[in-house]
């Protein structure tokens, strides 16, 4: 069994192996955006996909475990952290697990021989991996799977019954969706951003638990092994603080983004700081193309959901967004900003293939500022930005 994600969903591929009871590795590869530097052109930074995987093993229509494509071994590390197991394997004997299917249930495995965890350990860690990872696979929408029935993975420690999770998890994420735009990825690292306004509004524990997680190094689903919670419970605990601006989410790419910032201003100050959001990598390019050399900073981001983060970071002077993209429609996306106080008057343009009176009626229903459709000159381009920039 194989096919395209576009064709079916994760949901039904798994109600068919426990249906069918079936035993073998489901193999799912899907993209997602990854930020690199100096992509179109100076002091332009584009996001591009990166492809990530995950396996899921199967005995007889249940999951015994699953599984990230890069096998890093570090998920389980995080875990051994929360219940403070200190001891760990040679290099020499983590070597000898790399070439197997599965090196991170090898791990497990290897630990559970030496008696460095007990079974309720690992059991509770695989329940954890598990659960995340249903959790990434169950959001995707685009994506290739194979299925590959054979030898069941061994041995076993448990199994997990498919409906139960899937039912609880589906309404997990149904949730994390009423978190946008303030949180949007288990990937994002919170970073404190208002320590006064914190240690006037909170007791000094809170403050200090803050403190200590929110250091831009350790990411929300580290937090959540770390603590042994799933990552809505752990998101829905700083959202508060994350809508009042006392803490801000980044991502681990965010200090290249700095790095633009501090060229542009040895280069000299820009005309204004332009963000165009558009899941078509060559509208980024062609936009940086035409403002860059007009003294812009043109800052492309292909994935409509990280955008809605980074934004609050980059503080654009103008937005760009298109209106047809796969993952978030722009309309959408310009309804969540105006919904922020941050930018209630920043220009937004909406990008469009289409000449539509219905999709310019409800450009300006979600308050988008005005409409660009492509494909558009330069002229008619540089002519929208320099209205709006030089009107604020």
């Amino acid at each position: 069994m194989q096919g395209n994600l576009n064709e079916i969903d994760i949901c039904s591929i798994l109600q068919l192996i426990e249906l069918g009871q079936r035993t073998g590795q489901l193999w799912v590869r899907a993209s997602s955006s990854h930020h690199h530097n100096k992509l179109g052109g100076e002091g332009a930074s584009i996001y591009r996909p990166k492809q990530e995987s995950w396996f899921v093993f199967f005995l007889n229509g249940q999951i015994i475990y699953c599984q990230e494509g890069e096998s890093s071994l570090s998920r389980i590390n995080d875990y051994l952290r929360h219940y403070r197991v200190e001891t760990r394997l040679t290099d020499k004997q983590i070597a000898s697990l790399l070439p197997t299917d599965a090196p991170e249930y090898a791990y497990l495995w290897a630990l559970l021989e030496r008696n460095i965890i007990n079974p309720k350990i690992a059991g509770s860690i695989i329940q954890g991996l598990v659960h995340e990872t249903l959790f990434d696979l169950l959001s995707l929408c685009q994506g290739n799977f194979i299925f590959h029935q054979g030898v069941a993975l061994a041995p076993q420690l448990n199994t997990f019954e498919i409906a139960p999770f899937v039912a609880k998890i589906t309404k997990q994420l149904q949730e994390w969706k009423q978190l946008y735009p303030h949180i949007q990825s288990p990937e994002q690292l919170p970073v404190l951003s208002d320590k006064v306004q914190l240690q006037s509004s909170l007791p000094e524990a809170t403050v200090n638990r803050l403190q200590h997680w929110a250091d831009g190094k350790t990411s929300l689903r580290q937090l959540a092994r770390y603590l042994n919670r799933d990552i809505l419970t752990v998101a829905k605990a700083i959202y508060p603080y994350v809508q009042q601006s006392w803490l801000q989410l980044v991502y681990l790419e965010t200090d290249k983004l700095d790095t633009h910032t501090d060229t542009w201003e040895l280069q000299g100050k820009p005309k204004g700081r332009i963000v165009c959001i558009d899941d078509a990598i060559a509208i980024g390019e062609t936009i940086n193309s035409i403002l860059q050399p007009q003294g812009y900073e043109a800052i492309a981001l292909s994935d409509p959901l990280e955008a809605l983060s980074l934004v609050f970071q980059l503080k654009p002077d103008l937005i760009l967004c298109d209106i047809a993209m796969s993952k978030l429609e722009g309309h959408e996306v310009c309804a969540m900003l105006r919904h922020s106080t941050a930018f209630r008057l920043t220009p937004i343009i909406m990008l469009t293939g289409k000449d539509g009176f219905i999709d310019r009626v409800k450009a300006r229903m979600v308050g988008a500022t005005d409409y660009l459709t492509k494909p558009f000159t330069d002229t008619e381009l540089l002519m929208l930005v320099e209205k709006y920039i030089n009107n604020q």
